[in-house]
């Protein structure tokens, strides 16, 4: 990991494998040697390839890209198909929801395992996601100490595999599994704790994503209007307070109205819930911000387009999940 005053993309630069074999995209680097400039051609010729403009010929227009920093149209196309693809099963047959939860956490273990990479650690990625499934399975059918206990495994399987590969870097590669078991599967396993609820766990699940989807809309509505502030300039450069303002309150209208209509609680205590979601969804933002910028990433992957990898969409739904299933315990108990 970076050192206190290094920048994060030139951190062990020297010691950095090969890029072309992670194709995770990366920021781009600080150069020291300045560019030579381009050749001036000589008066009275235009460059090649480039058609001067006329009245019959209107100069070319170049595509200009949304203050987000991001392809929008492919971005909303992409997150309206994940959308489908978590509410169909969750609300028709209940138990692809589990397989569709477990496949997102192996593909985010991958995405985490390769990027961290970058900084020399080597975490074993066949325990490593073996223990992820697992601990989701756990967790759906056994609760939340069967999800504890799940971690453990992982964690205990991913050290004695990795002892067969020598001492050499093994508390590096045993620190970034640990890291990833913790982050992704277990994170990730209150899903299935939400959604195993035998009574209402589709609609625990549903609120939960919405209060994140209404944060991370409201959050990018106002962020683009009236951002100019910025939150933490050195984790996230583009995230305000404006943005921040503008995530928790249409999380906590959203969710006032959500829980009232579909789960019967109060409305203030839905605010308080919608609340509770965006700013945990924002810190999870943040977290894997840092990450990625210590790691000297700009994206944990290219699966996604408009989006990045896949972890770059559950880095807030991870730190929501367990704020909500901790909250709705509180407000929407389960009856034994």
């Amino acid at each position: 990991m970076a050192a206190a005053g290094e920048p994060a993309a030139m951190n062990g630069h020297r010691d950095r494998p090969d890029d072309s074999e992670y194709p995770t995209t990366q920021l781009e680097p600080v150069r020291d040697v300045e560019p030579e400039p381009e050749p001036v051609p000589p008066p009275g010729r235009r460059q090649r390839g480039r058609r001067r403009a006329g009245a019959d010929r209107p100069p070319t227009q170049q595509p200009v890209p949304s203050r987000a920093g991001r392809n929008l149209p492919a971005a909303v196309a992409v997150g309206v198909g994940l959308g489908a693809l978590i509410v169909v099963p969750l609300f028709f047959y209940r138990t692809a929801f589990l397989v569709v939860v477990a496949a997102a956490v192996a593909i985010g273990m991958w995405e985490m395992a390769r990027a961290v990479r970058r900084s020399g650690a080597h975490p074993p990625l066949v325990p490593l996601i073996a223990g992820g499934v697992l601990t989701i399975g756990l967790a759906w059918f056994s609760g939340p100490d069967a999800l504890s206990l799940g971690l453990l495994v992982t964690v205990l399987g991913t050290m004695v595999w990795r002892l067969g590969d020598g001492p050499g870097g093994f508390q590096r590669d045993l620190t970034a599994a640990t890291l990833i078991a913790v982050y992704v599967p277990f994170l990730g396993g209150f899903a299935a704790l939400l959604a195993a609820v035998p009574e209402d766990g589709d609609l625990r699940v549903l609120v939960t994503l919405a209060a994140v989807v209404l944060s991370d809309t409201g959050g990018y509505a106002a962020g683009v209007s009236f951002g100019k502030h910025p939150m933490a300039p050195s984790i996230s450069p583009k995230k305000s307070w404006e943005g921040f303002a503008g995530s928790v309150t249409a999380a906590a209208l959203g969710s006032a109205l959500l829980l009232w209509l579909l789960l019967d609680v109060a409305p203030w205590w839905g605010a308080l819930f919608g609340l509770a979601i965006s700013g945990a969804a924002v810190l999870g933002d943040l977290a894997e911000s840092m990450i990625k910028r210590d790691l000297g990433v700009k994206d944990m992957s290219n699966l996604l387009p408009g989006h990045g990898g896949l972890m770059d969409r559950l880095d807030s739904i991870l730190f929501a999940l367990p704020t909500a299933y901790l909250l709705l315990a509180v407000f929407v108990p389960v009856l034994e």
